[in-house]
């Protein structure tokens, strides 16, 4: 399989950027509940890279230690899912969690949980809305956080297979007026990959048929 690649015509690019784009305003929603502020989420680019691609985009952008809530997902396709943002990223939206006014070290030790959270609020609309919308279901496993630069959170997958691909998305937060940004990787095998095309062209077809 080494060498295969798979790409998207622009169809079906726009028609997986609107999905997921959903996928993410329902998990804003979901965000806005539990902190019960004003979540506002955005998902300006959608890509399909290589898993070592995915990995030198991230490294480039970012300097510092990454955190990454990750979770696995079943199903007609499978795959791992990451959620990540640069560290100080990530204790900004600890800090408009949990509020301003707690203690530091309260803070910081609460800083998993509540990403965990997040992530699987996040990840969970995300993942679920677009498996919704292609009429499928995905079973999403219990998140955990991990740290590290972008070539660890990638190749500690337990797997050296460099035929994975990544449905890599750029993510803008903003929550409670602190803007903070992120990424949405989606890390597939080719197959899987291939299904997931499938069902965004099954979709695009069901759009079009539905018009008058």
């Amino acid at each position: 399989m080494s060498g295969q690649s798979i790409t998207l015509d622009e169809l079906e690019r726009d028609a997986l950027t609107e999905l997921v784009n959903i996928g993410v305003s329902r998990a804003a929603a979901s965000l806005r509940k539990m902190v019960n502020r004003q979540v506002l989420l955005s998902v300006p680019a959608v890509e399909i890279v290589t898993r070592k691609s995915a990995a030198s985009l991230i490294g480039q952008r970012e300097r510092e230690t990454l955190i990454a809530v990750q979770q696995l997902f079943e199903g007609p396709f499978s795959g791992r899912a990451l959620l990540i943002f640069p560290e100080s990223n990530g204790l900004s939206l600890v800090r408009a969690i949990v509020g301003d006014e707690m203690e530091e070290a309260d803070v910081v030790e609460m800083e998993d949980e509540a990403l965990a959270e997040t992530g699987n609020v996040i990840l969970n609309g995300c993942l679920g809305s677009m498996a919704n919308l292609l009429q499928h279901t995905l079973k999403m496993s219990i998140p955990s956080v991990r740290r590290g630069d972008s070539n660890l959170l990638f190749e500690s997958l337990g797997t050296a297979n460099d035929d994975n691909f990544v449905l890599f998305l750029y993510i803008n937060f903003s929550v409670h007026e602190r803007n903070i940004r992120g990424y949405v990787a989606m890390i597939m095998d080719l197959p899987s990959l291939e299904k997931l095309k499938q069902y965004i062209a099954d979709f695009i077809n069901r759009v079009i048929s539905d018009q008058p």
